[in-house]
């Protein structure tokens, strides 16, 4: 890996993720068509935080976190860091003080396949962060990597200034260039699911809401009563 560092890169106009923000990872998600998930294994370090921001991708060696410094240079308001390894490494890459740093700069919060330390702090900062590992065992700073280059994490690949959307469920990534589409279809989606829920809500049956009866038949589901007599949804008649 050569030492690297991409100075502004274009990021999402700002407009395009004002009209991403609000609507869940997952509603994000199906209406990219269930691509952008950046794995399972990403999970908030504070309950019920959520973002919107752009990405400033970083990619270190393992066990060395010199090049996250290198990246809070730059920094822009609405940012959010993406940083991984070029092989893992669960070691803290991040404590309290490197996110006292980020959020001074304008950062919205941090996604990391790495671990981190100082948790209670970094809650107490109120500084969303997405990680696989709380580790005590801190990092190097010897080795430079790259910042605001293409990184890949749960099979996605995310370049500088594509959106970062994150909350209780995960982390999706939208591409820069389709970030206005996927907020139109999250839109869409939204809507759909606000009259969903409104007929489940009443004592709608998902069966009928989602009109799935007929998949049923074609599957070939029989219904048959446990007495004489008693049909679907265990009533007799």
């Amino acid at each position: 890996m050569r030492p690297l560092v991409v100075v502004g890169p274009e990021r999402a106009p700002r407009q395009e993720v004002e009209a991403l923000r609000g609507f869940s990872a997952a509603t994000v998600h199906e209406a990219l068509g269930r691509q952008g998930s950046l794995g399972r294994r990403l999970r908030p370090l504070q309950p019920g935080a959520r973002l919107t921001g752009t990405a400033l991708t970083v990619l270190c060696p393992p066990g060395d976190n010199l090049t996250v410094h290198v990246a809070v240079e730059q920094i822009r308001e609405g940012d959010v860091l993406v940083v991984t390894t070029t092989s893992p490494c669960r070691d803290g890459y991040v404590g309290e003080l490197l996110a006292t740093s980020m959020r001074a700069r304008g950062a919205l919060g941090l996604v990391t396949t790495t671990g981190i330390r100082d948790t209670a702090a970094i809650r107490a900062l109120r500084f969303p962060v997405w990680c696989r590992a709380v580790s005590i065992t801190g990092t190097v700073k010897e080795t430079a990597g790259a910042v605001n280059l293409p990184v890949s994490i749960g099979g996605t690949v995310i370049s500088p200034g594509d959106v970062i959307i994150a909350d209780d469920d995960g982390v999706v990534c939208v591409p820069r260039a389709r970030a206005a589409e996927v907020a139109e279809a999250s839109r869409q989606r939204d809507e759909r699911e606000t009259g969903t829920r409104r007929a489940l809500a009443e004592g709608g049956l998902g069966l009928d809401v989602y009109g799935m009866r007929p998949l049923l038949e074609r599957l070939g589901v029989t219904y048959r009563g446990a007495s004489p007599g008693e049909g679907p949804g265990g009533g007799g008649g």
